[in-house]
């Protein structure tokens, strides 16, 4: 498959409800109100986790995409995010969806995924333009579907949605990125508390990270995320990949990102795919991949924080590990759990 697919434009979405979003600073999660994050909740004044509402799907329209598998949709709204802005998403055989909880190497598979189909380094957008996270709601749906619509190579969309709450298309490829739930959590403390107030304005106080874990947990942590695309990791056009396998060796799992995507490199243009992706190079040269100062105090040195992992360490409490322990095995089955800790 080259990289460069002509640009058919089957159907898309229909039949999802419609319905006014609550209000800013909730989520409805099953009547019972979340905090911002939803799934992600992270501040104690959020509730159980609880089951979504489900978007109807109508596989008798006369348009319906064959390649798309049609199944329920569950509802996943927050302040920060929409999963009903989906409705209007018409896909192209060959796109790439890189899924992820928050703070599990998205920004990274993104930069992977565009280095790999710009091999010479002439990107035509930062990567966050090319790669659109579609259900934030800071951006009008209309203007994200159009510049998506308006691009004539082959195309990458962001998804921090749990499978069960977006679109599955045959004929498109899903990678999805995992990382030690730990490691998830210390990261995810840094990228809220730098997370500016004035643009979320319905993010809580900055706190540390002895008062965050409990509202985290609740909402699920990374855990429902997980589960719902480790039950579909037999799918072919789904490929799992690891945060620290990424650490230990970027050029091996590029290659194998590469070749699940059906991507050619030639030879002599590798090492430099690869050195666009490395933490260092990607801190360089952070102006092509967004412009990180709209949303984070600090900027990209706030966000591109450190990569590192184990920071949980001399940080959290052994009741409180033990509080992470607990929560992954009420929402993950060992093998999970297993492939996580990793």
């Amino acid at each position: 498959m080259n990289n460069q697919l002509a640009c058919a434009r089957p159907a898309g979405l229909h039949g999802l409800a419609s319905k006014p979003a609550p209000a800013a600073g909730h989520m409805m999660c099953g009547g019972t109100s979340l905090s911002p994050f939803g799934c992600h909740a992270f501040n104690r004044r959020s509730r159980r986790f609880g089951l979504r509402r489900l978007i109807p799907l109508d596989p008798t329209q006369s348009v319906w995409s064959s390649a798309y598998r049609s199944e329920e949709m569950k509802e996943y709204i927050s302040p920060m995010s929409d999963n009903r802005r989906w409705a209007g998403f018409v896909h192209r055989p060959g796109d790439i969806f890189v899924c992820t909880p928050p703070k599990c190497g998205t920004t990274w598979m993104q930069t992977i995924v565009n280095s790999l189909l710009f091999p010479d380094g002439n990107s035509p957008a930062p990567v966050w333009d090319l790669s659109p996270w579609l259900e934030a709601k800071r951006a009008p749906i209309e203007d994200v579907l159009a510049r998506l619509d308006a691009q004539t190579h082959r195309r990458c969309i962001k998804t921090h949605t749990a499978a069960d709450g977006i679109p599955w298309f045959d004929d498109c490829r899903y990678i999805y990125v995992g990382r030690d739930a730990r490691d998830a959590f210390m990261s995810w403390v840094n990228h809220s508390n730098n997370m500016r107030r004035d643009v979320f304005d319905f993010m809580p106080p900055k706190s540390d990270a002895h008062e965050m874990l409990p509202g985290w947990l609740e909402g699920g942590g990374i855990f429902h995320n997980v589960a719902t695309y480790w039950e579909r990791r037999g799918q072919e056009n789904l490929l799992f990949a690891h945060y620290s396998d990424l650490k230990a060796d970027l050029d091996g799992e590029m290659r194998r990102v590469a070749a699940f995507l059906g991507i050619d490199v030639p030879d002599d243009k590798w090492p430099a795919v690869v050195d666009r992706c490395t933490f260092s190079s990607m801190k360089e040269r952070h102006e092509e991949i967004g412009d990180f100062s709209i949303s984070f105090e600090g900027g990209a040195d706030a966000f591109l924080f450190k990569g590192t992992n184990e920071r949980w360490r001399g940080v959290l409490t052994d009741e409180e590990l033990a509080m992470i322990d607990a929560r992954a095995a009420e929402l993950l089955p060992p093998d999970a759990i297993a492939w996580l800790r990793r």
